[in-house]
């Protein structure tokens, strides 16, 4: 699977995400052609490479007037863009305008997007859901996102950065400050890259193919480059970021444990057990602890606050070692019993058999669990290895 993994140190913008797929292959004639299948005019695009990258822009020869998100979205629509790449940018833009509709405190159908609205926002969205499906990456990754500092000035007045879209469209992601004072990311950027993107403290495994990078407008102490990475990822043992969730509880019935623990299951968590532990005053208690992904965190929490007597959990990140996993049907002398294969680079290393199966197969033939057990393992390593 091909993926593309996008550096956000020096902020993202619409045009600095286009420049990066560019510099890694994008063809821009190609880009060209697909941008005037929205019938739009009034703009030239603006390609410049140099020996640090690709810089990206859409300079207006008529600015026109605003336009309402039904207009953009007809535009959209009415082109012959591919169905997907219309269905993703109506997505992107959608997003961006909600986040306005907070900040202007209006409906969607009453919002007339002022710069968002503009020629040059709608062909960096539209650019970028091209630009990714022609060079057929299947997901996007990003890092944490900086978003500049001090002041921005634009058609509502100036405000401190983020701009205010660009506050609604990152919460729940993390971001940061630097010290530049500029606006870093713009709510273009963000609108893009929160709506197609997962967020990804470092870079994932891949096998590397291209690395682009997107010139921005500012003229700094260090390069201002959106970079991005992109290649086929990769299965590495041992390097997958998880999130534990863990509470102690010394004032409820055991009995419910079977019933939370089913219930965190089956909504998502990867593994939720239950550790007896001693509290303050030697009170006999439980550690509940939940593993899980990050974006599951909320809802998780959610479960154990409603189910459990606790007040307050702990959150925190940690890496989990796993092996590539595949269940096959064994033929023992007992019956077929389904194993479970653990893969270290390819090498099996791990064989275990169900204990519903093996169960079954003891009472079917009244032989104690272990030796049938015993018998499903050994012959497992004997066909497999």
């Amino acid at each position: 699977m091909k993926i593309a993994y996008f550096d956000c140190s020096m902020g993202i913008a619409g045009n600095m995400i286009i420049g990066s797929l560019l510099d890694a292959g994008l063809d821009p004639v190609f880009l060209e052609k697909e941008h005037n299948k929205l019938k739009l005019s009034g703009y030239k695009l603006k390609i410049e490479k140099t020996t640090l990258g690709t810089h990206f822009d859409v300079e207006l020869t008529d600015k026109g007037s605003r336009r309402t998100v039904k207009e953009i979205l007809a535009i959209i629509d009415q082109s012959k863009l591919e169905k997907k790449v219309k269905y993703l940018s109506k997505k992107i833009f959608l997003r961006l305008a909600q986040a306005e509709c907070i900040f202007h405190k209006t409906k969607i159908d009453e919002l007339h997007l002022h710069e968002l609205g503009s020629t040059d926002a709608i062909i960096d969205i539209v650019g970028t859901v091209i630009g990714l499906n022609k060079l057929g990456i299947k997901e996007v990754y990003f890092s944490p996102i900086n978003l500049g500092s001090g002041t921005i000035k634009f058609s509502h007045g100036v405000f401190t950065v983020p701009a205010p879209a660009v506050k609604e469209l990152v919460k729940g992601f993390k971001v940061y400050s630097s010290e530049i004072k500029k606006e870093m990311t713009t709510p273009t950027g963000a609108a893009i890259i929160t709506t197609i993107g997962k967020q990804f403290d470092s870079l994932p495994y891949l096998k590397l193919d291209k690395i682009g990078y997107g010139i921005g407008s500012y003229k700094l102490k260090e390069p201002d480059v959106l970079k991005v990475f992109i290649g086929e990822k990769v299965f590495v043992p041992g390097k997958e970021s998880v999130f534990v969730i863990e509470t102690e509880i010394d004032d409820m019935n055991p009995q419910f444990y079977d019933y939370i623990i089913k219930k965190l299951i089956k909504s998502g968590a990867l593994d939720a057990f239950v550790t007896p532990i001693i509290m303050k005053k030697n009170r006999p208690g439980a550690l509940l602890t939940i593993i899980c992904k990050e974006n599951i965190t909320n809802k998780l929490c959610k479960i154990a606050f409603k189910e459990t007597t606790t007040f307050g959990v702990r959150i925190y990140q940690a890496d989990r070692q796993t092996l590539k996993r595949e269940i096959k049907n064994i033929k023992t002398i007992y019956g077929n019993i389904r194993v479970k294969i653990g893969y270290l680079n390819d090498e099996i290393v791990s064989v275990s058999p169900e204990y519903e199966d093996v169960a079954k197969a003891a009472e079917k033939s009244r032989i104690p669990i272990k030796l049938v057990y015993d018998e499903a393992k050994i012959t497992s390593f004997q066909k497999l290895l």
